[in-house]
């Protein structure tokens, strides 16, 4: 089913902080917002369509939940928790970032549970629905799913090489005892973002064309289902083998948005099986105006991956915090984790543009990566642009907002993150 009206009582959650007045409920029609998905192939719910108007630029936090305004005077109740809402925006905020944006989903439900955006100057966008930013090596857990579904590999596959740190030069994939110094695990290389590692096991393993069905299969190059406008994720896979393998590897070739990276996450967290996301729980229209209440029904589900192919990414995610570009980021000087007892799997990215002085960072992920009965678990995704002057990465933000997300839950030895200023390691 799609969206549906439901006659019942409406609760008044976060509408005073768009100053809406008390609604009244009939059992009037909504006016329509345009056309409503029809019942899917196989029983499953057709794609969410955009609510009309829906602003999530400006969204309104009150202690009883958070809204947002929609065309017609319609006022949107979000699944969105404001106190997890406003930790995002001011740990942005005080980094003066140039741009970022944070969007944290439940897996479970496929609510999201934060959606902010920061522009430190110029007009305030949505920056989670764009997909303008290269995915960068967010991309390798991509390739590392087609290397696993297509190629047979998994995370104790050992590849050898030499430099790829920050080009992939023709020399990097071929295998060469005499120059290859370094082995690592794909589980190693995934966690340490070893380039050269994954350009050269997809330009041995892979094809363009199933890199490219693979992140068809990812939800790139497709339109992305949700309660307001998203940009298309984009990917073209080259067919020569030096680009090709460049692109493997996360160098351009691919846009992202947030939203998208946060799936992602999401995906691999639920063992592989999608689920729509959505922000709107319900949507209500003020008195004055024929009144009622717009309740989102069952989203559909799809299989991306085999669950044993999610259970190898996580594995190799896995990596990222707890020995690679992320340790740092979530461990204090003397290697005490920030979030003690819980087990992240995360992916960075990070790119250069010189031209446009853009620099992009990214982390996404999902936590705890292997729930207790009843644990409630969390994706994320944060991107964040500096300028030449660097404010922060990511990961940071992405550690401040799990900090805030498993403090407000009560999980034992996390403390929420302080107000002062936060490294940028």
């Amino acid at each position: 089913m799609g969206l549906v009206v439901a006659l019942a009582p409406v609760a008044r959650r976060g509408l005073a902080a768009h100053g809406v007045p008390a609604l009244a409920v009939t059992g009037a029609s909504l006016p329509p917002e345009g056309p409503r998905p029809e019942e899917g192939a196989k029983g499953e719910a057709s794609p969410r369509t955009p609510i009309d108007g829906l602003d999530l630029v400006h969204i309104g936090l009150g202690d009883d939940g958070a809204t947002a305004l929609a065309r017609g005077r319609r006022v949107a109740r979000l699944t969105v928790v404001p106190e997890l809402q406003r930790a995002s925006v001011a740990i942005m905020a005080r980094q003066h970032l140039p741009e970022g944006a944070v969007v944290v989903l439940d897996p479970a439900t496929g609510d999201v549970l934060a959606y902010a955006s920061h522009v430190e100057r110029g007009e305030a966008r949505d920056l989670c629905a764009e997909a303008r930013a290269p995915a960068a090596s967010v991309f390798k857990i991509i390739t590392a799913a087609a290397l696993v579904d297509d190629a047979g590999l998994g995370p104790e596959t050992r590849q050898c090489y030499a430099g790829g740190e920050q080009r992939i030069l023709p020399s990097d994939l071929a295998d060469d005892p005499a120059r290859d110094r370094w082995c690592v695990t794909m589980a190693g290389a995934m966690g340490r973002s070893v380039n050269a590692v994954f350009a050269r096991l997809a330009s041995h393993n892979l094809t363009p064309a199933q890199l490219t069905a693979k992140g068809h299969a990812f939800a790139f190059d497709a339109p992305f289902p949700f309660d307001a406008p998203v940009e298309s994720s984009t990917l073209k896979v080259p067919e020569d083998h030096l680009g090709f393998a460049r692109t493997a590897a996360g160098f351009w070739n691919t846009t992202m948005s947030p939203l998208h990276a946060a799936w992602i996450s999401a995906t691999i967290a639920r063992g592989g099986e999608a689920i729509q996301p959505r922000i709107v729980s319900e949507i209500v229209v003020p008195v004055g105006a024929p009144s009622a209440v717009l309740q989102a029904a069952d989203r559909s589900t799809r299989r991306v991956v085999a669950p044993a192919t999610a259970e190898a990414l996580t594995a190799m995610m896995e990596h990222t915090v707890s020995e690679g570009t992320s340790y740092r980021a979530f461990h204090d000087a003397r290697g005490t984790p920030f979030l003690p007892g819980i087990t992240i799997a995360g992916k960075t990215g990070t790119l250069t543009d010189d031209r446009a002085h853009r620099f992009y960072t990214w982390f996404t992920g999902f936590a705890p990566s292997h729930p207790a009965a009843g644990e409630r678990q969390v994706a994320i995704a944060v991107l964040v642009v500096n300028d030449p002057t660097w404010r922060v990465k990511a990961n940071v933000v992405a550690r401040e907002v799990l900090r805030e997300f498993f403090a407000i839950g009560g999980a034992p030895g996390v403390s929420r993150p302080p107000g002062a200023a936060f490294d940028s390691d």
